[in-house]
């Protein structure tokens, strides 16, 4: 008997538990006496009864009491990321884990041990574990294509059947994530399926921002369309000295770092036509920073006409990631606008740029969200991600697949969600009378490593409790030190005519494999180039630097899925 059939027969049980001793459910553990008059009439009993049984015998196969939890301790490894925090607290150690170490004992009776994996090398770091046969029991991961390269190699536990056989037993878990992000990445032609897609709550990406005490001063609108944004940064750099007084040779117009594709988003997919289909969507959109859009180039040419005019950040290819060299340039008042994550500017408090402003300029020295750049048919159209988020995922050398499958199904739960959402009330957050959660800066043990605990709440990425209007308001009140005005007009603005992806459901592309890393930083490096180029020298750089780009493997993850859609879909361009 299948176990989704049986476990079907466990949850019905509980209406017959007046006439059979020991058969109960996780809320009833007391059996009733057979002779209570509300029993069912013999012939129901003797039918039921080897059902009850075949239910009994196979929670006893599993190593199961009737709560569900395991009669012998089972172990298990749980990935976590470290990202290295000044004044943090140790991500593997800390009253976080402690609330997940004693909840998984309590319900499932599964101790839990955290393993830290950098943050920011994290790619390489399961690349090297997964490689030694190292990995925690569960992992996870941004790259995909990491996933797949490994399951190739036998090093990856197919979930499909854990997924599909222990359905009744995971409530949490399917109710969450839903069919959709459990099987989005199952295979439609072998059907295997290498990694579960957590939830990605908010769509929020990116937004534009503009110093609004410097349209204020300068008596400008905020501007709605690409000539009024130029417009207003050639008044910044004209009016640098009202502006900035002494600091005048300072003024950046526009900022932007070495990762151009990313933080000029909004400015060049607003020259991607509206009417692309969702066939070109998914053949050219495995680099998310939709470098292969039709009329990209065309973005990219502005921004060189911007830069060779003195309106960008002259200096901006020289600093990698996590340099703090712009951070700082914004946080000292220098920087007109940018494009960025949709609440950079609001983040991290006191030592967070908007704090630093208020600090430095004054009160009103503020970033606000603005919207300014209309595709061809006059939509703000933003390209948002599919509800999707980390790859979760078991290498093949775990041994306690069925408690760790509990574990995702535990740091599902609502209850769980929130708590480590939100930490301790008193201590990191205030109910507010509207039933909103207002966070509270911690200084202690209860420190969260990441925004609202997410490198806790794997199966879930962005604040969600339960009810969306209190989430919102909720969102709204985690801002030390801002004016909630910003950031719900930030929060507005970053999904509006937004356009969310959706599975083709293709399987594997092979021609991806081991491609990512080596694409985007040929990505990043060409573009920078051509930025930077003289403006009669634009169009010889950017496609040279395209040409190689699809000489080193782009051309080829194109063909596979443009040839991959065709055999799904036929002339079909559109997804239902």
């Amino acid at each position: 008997m299948r176990l989704t059939r049986f476990l079907t027969i466990v949850s019905l049980c509980s209406v017959f538990a007046l006439a059979f001793a020991g058969c109960t459910n996780s809320n009833n553990n007391e059996s009733a006496s057979p002779s209570n008059s509300s029993a069912p009439p013999a012939s129901e009993q003797s039918s039921a009864s080897p059902s009850a049984n075949a239910a009994d015998a196979k929670l006893e196969e599993l190593g199961l009491d009737s709560n569900l939890r395991f009669k012998e301790t089972r172990k298990i490894t749980v990935e976590i990321y470290d990202r290295g925090n000044t004044g943090g607290t140790k991500p593997e150690d800390n009253v976080y884990t402690q609330f997940i170490k004693d909840g998984m004992l309590r319900d499932h009776n599964v101790e839990v041990t955290f393993v830290p994996v950098p943050r920011w090398t994290e790619g390489d770091v399961i690349n090297n574990l997964l490689a030694a046969g190292q990995a925690p029991d569960v992992a996870v991961t941004y790259s995909y294509p990491t996933i797949q390269t490994y399951a190739n190699m036998g090093g990856v536990t197919d979930l499909a059947p854990l997924v599909d056989d222990y359905k009744d037993l995971l409530p949490n878990l399917w109710g969450y994530l839903t069919e959709d992000n459990i099987n989005w990445d199952r295979d439609p032609n072998t059907g295997t399926l290498w990694a579960l897609e957590a939830r990605l709550n908010t769509l929020n990406r990116i937004n534009t921002f503009v110093r609004e005490d410097w349209l204020k001063k300068l008596n400008l609108q905020a501007p709605t369309n690409l000539q009024e944004f130029e417009d207003m940064l050639i008044a910044f750099r004209d009016n640098a000295s009202t502006l900035l007084g002494d600091d005048a040779d300072k003024m950046i117009p526009f900022s932007t770092s070495y990762d151009v594709g990313w933080r000029t988003d909004h400015l060049t997919t607003s020259f991607i036509p509206d009417n692309i289909t969702d066939k070109d969507l998914f053949v050219y959109g495995f680099d998310d920073r939709h470098l292969l859009y039709p009329n990209y180039k065309e973005g990219i040419r502005t921004l060189n006409k911007w830069y060779n005019e003195g309106l960008v950040w002259k200096d901006f290819p020289l600093y990698p990631a996590g340099d703090a060299t712009e951070d700082n340039l914004m946080k000292a008042g220098f920087v007109g606008a940018f494009i960025h994550n949709w609440d950079y500017p609001y983040r991290n408090g006191a030592d967070g740029i908007t704090a630093n402003l208020h600090n430095l300029v004054g009160p009103d020295a503020n970033y606000i969200a603005v919207e300014p750049f209309p595709n061809d048919a006059g939509v703000y159209r933003k390209f948002l991600s599919a509800p999707v988020d980390r790859k979760i995922f078991f290498p093949a050398t775990n041994k306690e697949p069925l408690a760790s499958m509990f574990y995702l199904d535990w740091i599902s739960k609502i209850d769980n969600r929130v708590y480590l959402q939100f930490g301790e009330e008193g201590k990191t957050y205030e109910k507010m009378p509207d039933g909103s959660y207002k966070t509270i800066a911690a200084t202690d043990e209860y420190i969260m490593n990441s925004p609202a605990n997410i490198d806790y709440t794997i199966t879930s990425n962005g604040l969600d409790t339960g009810d969306p209007d209190l989430t919102v308001k909720s969102l709204a009140n985690g801002y030390d030190g801002v004016d909630a005005r910003l950031i719900e007009v930030a929060n507005q603005i970053t999904t509006h005519d937004g356009r969310v992806g959706k599975n083709a459901k293709a399987g594997e592309i092979k021609a991806e494999e081991g491609q990512g890393q080596a694409l985007s930083a040929k990505r990043d490096a060409f573009l920078d180039q051509a930025v930077v180029a003289p403006v009669d020298k634009f169009d010889a750089v950017y496609d040279a630097g395209m040409k190689d780009y699809l000489n080193s493997g782009g051309q080829a993850i194109i063909d596979e899925r443009k040839a991959a859609w065709e055999t799904l879909y036929g002339s079909e361009t559109m997804l239902k």
